[in-house]
C-alpha cells in the first residue's frame, strides 16, 4: 500500500471510528475537549506509524487503545486529576503495572452508552443551535473544521471558534458526560433530534449556495439518527425522525437534473426514487407507531412523507389525509409554516381557490415576512388559476427573498413562463 492509499485509509477510519474513541475518552477523562485531543493525538500517531508499519487489521481498536493509554499517561502527568487516578485505581482494584490494561477493559464495557453519552452532550441545549450543530459534525461525524465551513458557506474561522467556544461553554457550565435521566430526558432529546434534522434540511435542500442539495450532510444526519435509534430504541419521535429522513432521502436522485436544476415534486420521474429507502422508511414508520407511546411531529411528518412515497403517481395521491396529518401537526406544534403547508395539501384537494384563501390569511403573518415559500407557493395557486401576471409577480418576489441560486433560477424561470402564458391568454 502507498503512503497515499495509507493516508486514504486512515481518513476512512478516522470517519467512522473517531466519534467511538472520543466517545470512550470522554467518559475516562470527563472532558469532551481533552478527549479530542487525545483522539487527535492517536490519529497522528497513525500518520506516523501505518505508512511504514502498515494498516493493522484492526484499525478502529489501534486508535481507541493507543488514545486510552495516552489518556491514563495524561491522567498520571496531572497533578490535579491525581484522585482520579487512585479513584480508578480503588474502583478497579489495582494501581500497580497492570493499570493500563484494567482501564481498556472497563472503558470497553459499553461503547454504545458513551456514543449516546457523546450524542447529548453535544447536543447540550446550553449551547447556541450553531455550536451545536459545528460540534456534532465534528465530534460525531468526524468531519474536519474545513469541511463543515464548506458545508454552511461559513468562514473556517468562524466555525472553529464556534466549535472552541462550544468546548470552553460545556466545560465552564460543568455538563456532566451521560445520558439525561427521565425527567430531563424529553427536552435533553428534543435538542438531540432538532440538530440532526437541522444538519439533514441543510443537505436536503441548501438554504443559500450553488448547489441546491449537499449530499453529504444528508447522508452524515441519517447515520446519526441511525445510530440513536438503534441506542434509544423505545423513543418514538427517533424512528419518528429516521422515517422521515430514510422517505426524503429515497427521492434526491429525482430532485435534480443533469445540469444541477431542481426538479419540483409534481414533476419527479418516480421509478428513480429509492425503493430500499422507502421501505427502510415506512418500516421505522411502523416502529413509532406501534410503540403504544404518543407520537409528535417528526413522525407526523414522517406520515406524510409516506403518503407521497405510496402514491406511484402525483395523481394518486391523498391530499385529504394530507391536510389531516397537517392540521393534527399544527395542533401539536402551531407554526405559519404548516400552516402554508396545509394550504397546499389542501389546494391539491379540493382546489386552488381553497389554498389561495388560506395562503392570503398568512400573508400577514410577522414569521413569513422574508420567507421566501409564502410567495412561491402563491403564485404557484395564482398560477394554477390563470391569474398569471399576478402570478409572475409573486415569482418574482419569491426569487429575490431566496439565496439558494438554482432555486433563485427555478423560480425566475417560472416568473417567465407565466409572462409567457400571460401574453397567450
Amino acid at each position: 500500500m502507498t503512503a497515499t492509499e495509507t493516508h486514504r485509509a486512515i481518513e476512512g477510519v478516522w470517519r467512522i471510528e473517531s466519534a467511538r474513541v472520543i466517545a470512550g475518552l470522554a467518559r475516562m477523562v470527563n472532558d469532551i475537549g481533552l478527549a479530542e485531543e487525545l483522539a487527535q493525538d492517536a490519529l497522528v500517531a497513525a500518520l506516523e506509524q501505518w505508512p511504514e508499519a502498515g494498516v493493522p487489521n484492526n484499525p478502529g481498536a489501534w486508535l481507541m487503545s493507543t488514545a486510552k493509554h495516552r489518556a491514563v499517561d495524561s491522567i498520571r502527568r496531572n497533578q490535579a486529576l491525581q484522585r482520579k487516578v487512585q479513584q480508578l485505581g480503588q474502583d478497579l482494584g489495582t494501581g500497580g503495572e497492570d493499570f493500563t490494561e484494567e482501564v481498556d477493559a472497563a472503558l470497553d464495557d459499553d461503547i454504545g452508552d458513551d456514543l449516546l453519552r457523546l450524542v447529548f452532550t453535544a447536543c447540550h441545549p446550553v449551547l447556541s443551535t450553531e455550536a451545536r450543530v459545528a460540534l456534532t459534525l465534528r465530534l460525531l461525524g468526524g468531519l474536519r473544521t474545513d469541511e463543515i465551513a464548506r458545508a454552511f458557506l461559513a468562514p473556517e474561522s468562524t466555525v472553529a471558534q464556534r466549535i472552541v467556544r462550544a468546548k470552553k461553554n460545556l466545560a465552564k457550565a460543568g455538563v456532566p458526560f451521560e445520558v439525561p435521566r427521565a425527567g430531563e430526558l424529553a427536552p435533553r432529546l428534543s435538542s438531540v433530534l432538532e440538530v440532526i434534522y437541522l444538519i439533514y434540511n441543510e443537505g436536503y435542500s441548501a438554504t443559500a449556495g450553488d448547489d441546491w442539495m449537499r449530499p453529504a450532510l444528508s447522508e452524515e444526519a441519517l447515520r446519526l439518527g441511525r445510530i440513536v435509534a438503534e441506542l434509544m430504541p423505545g423513543e418514538t419521535e427517533v424512528h419518528g425522525l429516521v422515517a422521515l429522513m430514510e422517505i426524503q432521502s429515497s427521492r434526491a436522485a429525482a430532485r435534480i437534473a443533469a445540469d444541477g436544476t431542481p426538479v419540483l415534486l409534481a414533476d419527479q420521474d418516480r421509478t428513480r426514487w429509492d425503493q430500499l429507502l422507502i421501505r427502510r422508511g415506512l418500516a421505522a414508520l411502523d416502529r413509532a407507531e406501534n410503540l403504544g407511546t404518543p407520537i409528535g411531529p417528526y413522525t407526523l411528518q414522517a406520515a406524510i412523507a409516506a403518503c407521497h412515497a405510496r402514491a406511484r403517481t402525483p395523481g394518486e395521491t391523498d391530499w385529504q389525509r394530507i391536510a389531516g396529518l397537517y392540521s393534527l401537526l399544527a395542533e401539536l406544534t402551531p407554526s405559519p409554516v404548516i400552516e402554508l403547508n396545509r394550504a397546499v395539501a389542501l389546494s391539491m384537494a379540493e382546489g386552488p381557490e381553497t389554498g389561495l384563501k388560506l395562503v392570503d390569511k398568512l400573508s400577514g403573518e410577522p414569521a413569513l415576512a422574508g420567507y421566501h415559500l409564502l410567495p412561491t407557493v402563491r403564485g404557484d395557486l395564482l398560477d394554477r388559476l390563470g391569474r398569471y401576471r399576478e402570478a409572475r409577480e409573486e415569482f418574482e418576489r419569491a426569487a429575490a427573498l431566496t439565496r439558494n441560486e438554482r432555486e433563485r433560477a427555478l423560480l425566475l424561470d417560472r416568473a417567465a413562463a407565466s409572462e409567457i402564458a400571460a401574453a397567450q391568454a
